[in-house]
């Protein structure tokens, strides 16, 4: 694998991409780090975008890596799903992305709400890997998921969230996965992908909230290896879950004393250089 050639870090920015699904949705994602490297698709969180893959792209490059980013159904730029699309149907959709992008084989990544659906990827025949960064893990049990049982409440609760973000600015974004310190890009990455994921509202966020409270058939018997990575100090996906879940199928995990997008921050590369290296 190559690493660190000028002609990768280059080719680090995103470029946006659309593919059209079987059922005529349409599907956005991004595209960027080393466009000759190993194919990895990363999940975004909850609420997300295919914007998260500012946060990876340039250590997509120097670890030889060929990032492709989605929009979820609902999020972005990406049709929302049909009315009895479950999050088990994205195997399908992600099928069709590995297709349009001639994907033969490659690694996932999930993070933080992104998790579940990465392990969901595990079950087609060309993911070689699974990379999990402060995950959520079904059935799970934790604020976003309560309120998403009470009708409308989620949606309302990003309605406001959003607005108060587009008013204070980018700090209070990153406030929500981190109370560290964070460059200037970072947060503005991270606040861009978090006001592009609820471009449509938050249809999308409050559909997979709810369905975080439920048992995810398979999640626990993923047919290629798994590796987490977690801080202990995440107040927004509990490390108990994914300790559980390497206790169960043998999911390899690294804990770090730091929170939520800490750990991603402080990880990146080393979880693209693992995946990337089927």
């Amino acid at each position: 694998m190559r690493r660190n050639s000028p002609r990768a870090v280059r080719r680090a920015a995103l470029a946006t991409e659309t593919c059209t699904l079987p059922d005529g949705r349409t599907l956005a994602y991004a595209v960027g780090g080393d466009g000759d490297g190993t194919p990895v698709v990363a999940h975004h969180g909850t609420p997300g975008s295919r914007l998260f893959g500012s946060l990876l792209a340039d250590a997509a490059a120097a670890e030889g890596v060929r990032l492709v980013v989605p929009d979820r159904p609902g999020y972005g730029r990406s049709s929302p799903p049909p009315d009895d699309w479950t999050p088990r149907d994205w195997r399908e959709d992600l099928a069709a992305l590995l297709d349009a992008e001639s994907v033969e084989r490659g690694g996932v990544v999930g993070f933080s709400g992104g998790g579940p659906f990465a392990l969901a990827a595990a079950a087609d025949d060309r993911v070689d890997r699974v990379g999990l960064v402060s995950a959520v893990v079904p059935p799970a049990d934790v604020g976003l998921v309560r309120l998403s049982r009470v009708p409308f409440a989620v949606r309302a609760l990003f309605r406001l969230s959003g607005a108060y973000a587009s008013v204070a600015g980018p700090s209070a974004v990153v406030g929500q996965y981190t109370d560290r310190s964070v460059s200037e890009a970072v947060s503005r990455a991270v606040a861009d992908d978090f006001h592009e994921g609820l471009r449509q509202g938050a249809a999308a966020v409050a559909r997979e909230n709810h369905s975080f409270g439920d048992e995810w058939s398979g999640l626990d018997r993923a047919p290629v290896p798994v590796r987490a990575w977690h801080g202990t100090r995440d107040e927004n996906a509990p490390l108990s879950a994914v300790r559980a879940l390497a206790d169960e199928s043998g999911v390899g995990l690294t804990t770090a004393e730091t929170d939520h997008l800490g750990t991603l921050l402080d990880h990146r590369r080393e979880l693209l250089r693992w995946v990337g290296d089927a």
